[in-house]
């Protein structure tokens, strides 16, 4: 039986939420997930502190807070790895992820081995 793409989408964001809380300390403001052919993209709004967009107003300050928060991601990118093969039974191929700090924005792009958009209804 076929799941929706919606419902997939919405797992994948409730499961990087509780990642976050639980891996983190903290989660997101807010979490949107798309599933595009073999892409799943998660953008995860208000991930920064009051305090992390203090030291993001200096250029260094802002470089040390991309950089530590994503070594925080990326030495946990197994479990994300693990919740999207979980949710959708797929298994990622790569990676990629980025930091704005100057809007608090994480985008997350999990790339799959498979094609995972098209064997859902949309």
């Amino acid at each position: 039986m076929k799941v929706s793409k919606g419902s997939f989408e919405s797992a994948i964001s409730k499961s990087i939420t509780q990642w976050e809380k639980d891996y983190l300390g903290r989660g997101s403001v807010s979490v949107k997930t798309d599933i595009v052919r073999n892409m799943i993209i998660v953008n995860l709004k208000g991930i920064l502190t009051p305090a992390e967009y203090t030291v993001c107003e200096t250029k260094e300050g802002m470089l040390t807070i991309k950089k530590n928060r994503s070594e925080l991601v990326e030495s946990g990118v197994e479990d994300l790895k693990d919740i999207i093969l979980t949710i959708t039974g797929e298994k990622v191929k790569s990676f990629h992820t980025d930091l704005s700090s100057r809007t608090g924005e994480r985008v997350m792009i999990f790339k799959l081995f498979n094609d995972l958009e098209k064997n859902l209804l949309t």
